[in-house]
């Protein structure tokens, strides 16, 4: 079958005969197909003649005076072009037949190029708009009428305009390119290309389109084939398919578009397929997203959905427990066990066998020391074997030593050092980890540590004050240094306080002592007053932020910072904490067990000189000075009766030396 009609001389004659035979249609003939909007696309450039113009303004009208003309029945625009494109009136213009003659008699020819791509782009994109009254839900029909080749492209605008729904008629006059009619016209091409041999005969073709605009409705009246909706237009139909199905290749058929076996989807993991669309689910173990495509792991330990006491191993979905270093995993594959070395005798202590999970170090019992194998012990003169720590001198006495100071001096409470007092009064503010690394059971025995460095302390109003701060992910003032007056308030408030876990912003946690906890408002006492202000950070790991800057600015503050390590805590941090000397203000152990020596060794006291701050002075006939006085005396006694001891032992010595020598 052919794809275009070219009307020869013969058949226009037989198309005049039948045009003369048919009645000029009256009121009563006009064209009743329904709306249609219709837009002349008119070639008016220097190769149409002006009486061959005239012939084509003619051949407008004559297919008007067929149409029921009217706002609600057909709309007619009309658009001339050449090297430019001009619209000489748009569909809603005019309503009447008898004005829009009138517009098209007034037509002036622009008489230049043939740029017919640039026309029809024009007409689909200004003619059939709302602007220029285009209707929703109504047929629009574009006729274009041309004698020559387009000066450009026409296919692709062309094409374009026929997916947005124009029905294109081509008609070619004289020497019209019969390829760029069959690239502009709407499918089937016997229906909307016509070709005649001059602008004379033109009008044969107003015939054919009447009877196509106000033929049947193809779509009712035949058997159209189309599988899932038909779609009439003026004399012809075409096949559609529902959202979701692409038209087959025969025009008819439609079948479901599946756009996860074509790859045309965005899931992570798995793709469901319906017509037109797809939804996206995850793999066993995996969760899908607010997204709806990608899929995220289901971390059970994560979300804290597991009963292991201890280390929660996460794999998509499920989990497994384990346990920590020096553990063993029990039988209902949850709990865990300390591995006791020492309790199943694998050891070689000859003396102690301290037990930690899954270790285990040797010790000796008093008087004896650890020899370099680690395991045995000898005996020892402790003053002349060990770093006793005395300040002032070493006395040793068996299995144990202690410490005495010159004349006019007292023991402090570390029973090591010497000086004119006991205690002194400070602000004091610790700094504790509650990160999540510090676990229940350890945060107790950090509690227990911060009431070991209290019962150090002269705690009253008007002497030492002590503030508690606890830092995660976040900073919470436990209670501020003017809450609390007596150690015993102290003590409780701190073991009542709640483990908050998570991170670890030490810098955070040294901001908010420096801007907030030593601070007038929260206790803190004037800085004119010389009241010693000491931060003591306790850590069991790197912080998750930078400490250098306020570390810094609370040294330059006047603050005078220790910084206490445990387990996994960073070396270089704690040093870049403690103020100088590094060396007594900087202490680390590897377990939270052994924290309390820490506590017993923490230095926190100056003395009232030093400080010039406020100082209690107490009534010398108070009972507790008397008892105070009564112990110190029976100390000096103590100590003068272990010196004549000593005097006596090396007496013995010495004479049983000379003895021997007789």
């Amino acid at each position: 079958m052919r794809q275009f009609r070219a009307l020869s001389a013969f058949t226009l004659l037989t198309l005049a005969v039948l045009a003369t035979a048919r009645p000029k249609a009256g009121p009563e003939q006009k064209c009743k197909s329904g709306p249609v909007d219709l837009v002349f696309l008119i070639d008016s450039s220097r190769s149409v003649r002006p009486h061959e113009f005239e012939t084509m303004r003619k051949f407008m009208i004559d297919i008007l005076d067929t149409l029921d003309i009217g706002l609600n029945a057909t709309r007619v625009g009309v658009v001339q072009y050449s090297s430019q494109v001009r619209s000489e009136f748009s569909l809603k213009t005019h309503s009447k037949l008898d004005t829009m003659v009138k517009g098209i008699n007034q037509i002036i020819p622009l008489a230049q190029g043939t740029m017919t791509g640039l026309a029809i782009k024009y007409v689909m994109n200004s003619a059939f708009t709302a602007e220029e009254g285009d209707r929703p839900k109504v047929p629009n029909v574009a006729v274009i009428v041309t004698d020559g080749r387009p000066q450009d492209r026409v296919a692709e605008v062309a094409a374009e305009a026929r997916e947005k729904g124009i029905e294109i008629y081509a008609v070619g006059v004289a020497r019209a390119d019969m390829t760029s009619l069959r690239a502009m016209a709407s499918p089937p091409f016997e229906d909307h290309v016509f070709l005649v041999e001059s602008f004379d005969l033109i009008h044969q073709f107003g015939l054919q389109f009447q009877d196509k605009l106000c033929g049947v409705d193809l779509c009712l009246e035949s058997d159209h084939g189309c599988e899932h909706i038909c779609e009439s237009s003026p004399g012809s139909y075409h096949c559609l398919c529902l959202p979701g199905y692409t038209l087959n290749d025969d025009g008819k058929t439609c079948s479901a578009i599946d756009l996860c076996a074509q790859g045309k989807h965005d899931c992570e993991q798995i793709c469901i397929s319906s017509p037109g669309s797809f939804t996206c689910d995850c793999n066993k173990g995996y969760k899908l997203n607010d997204d709806k495509k990608t899929c995220s792991t289901i971390d059970l330990c994560a979300e804290g959905k597991h009963d292991c006491e201890q280390i929660c191993v996460s794999a998509p979905g499920v989990f497994t427990c384990d346990c920590n270093e020096g553990y063993t995993l029990n039988e209902d594959k949850k709990t865990c066990t300390p591995i006791d070395l020492c309790a199943e005798g694998k050891h070689d202590c000859e003396q102690i066998c301290i037990s930690a999970p899954g270790v285990y170090t040797c010790d000796c019992n008093k008087g004896f020391k650890l020899n370099k194998d680690k395991k045995t012990c000898t005996n020892m003169d402790l003053c002349n074997t060990v770093e006793h720590g005395c300040e002032h001198q070493c006395v040793s006495t068996p299995g144990s030593y202690y410490c005495i100071c010159p004349e006019g001096q007292l023991l402090q409470e570390d029973g090591k050092s010497c000086g004119t007092c006991k205690s002194a009064n400070i602000d004091l503010v610790l700094l504790i980890d509650g990160s999540k690394s510090v676990r229940p059971q350890n945060f107790e025995l950090v509690k227990k540590f911060v009431n070991q460095v209290v019962d150090s302390l002269d705690v009253s109003a008007h002497g030492t004050r002590v503030g508690l701060v606890q830092y995660s992910s976040r900073v919470r003032t436990e209670f501020p240094l003017n809450m609390y007056h007596t150690a015993d308030e102290i003590k409780a408030a701190v073991m009542k306080v709640d483990y908050m876990e998570k991170g670890t912003m030490t810098g955070l946690a040294l901001k908010h002592m420096l801007e907030n906890s030593f601070s007038e408002a929260e206790g803190a006492r004037p800085a004119s007053r010389n009241i010693p202000r000491i931060g003591l950070v306790f850590t069991d790991g790197r912080s998750q932020d930078d400490i250098t800057e306020f570390a810094k600015k609370a040294k330059e503050a006047g603050i005078t910072m220790y910084a206490v390590g445990v387990g996994k805590a960073v070396e270089d941090e704690l040093r870049e904490i403690a103020s100088e000397p590094v060396e007594k203000h900087f202490y680390y152990t590897t377990d939270f067990t052994a924290i309390s020596t820490i506590a017993e060794n923490l230095k926190l006291n100056v003395c009232p000189e030093e400080s010039q701050g406020e100082i209690e002075v107490k009534d010398p006939c108070a009972c507790e000075s008397l008892v105070e006085f009564q112990q110190a005396t029976m100390s000096s006694l103590e100590q003068l009766t272990q010196k004549l001891s000593g005097m006596t032992a090396r007496l013995e010595q010495l004479e049983n030396q000379l003895l021997s020598r007789k």
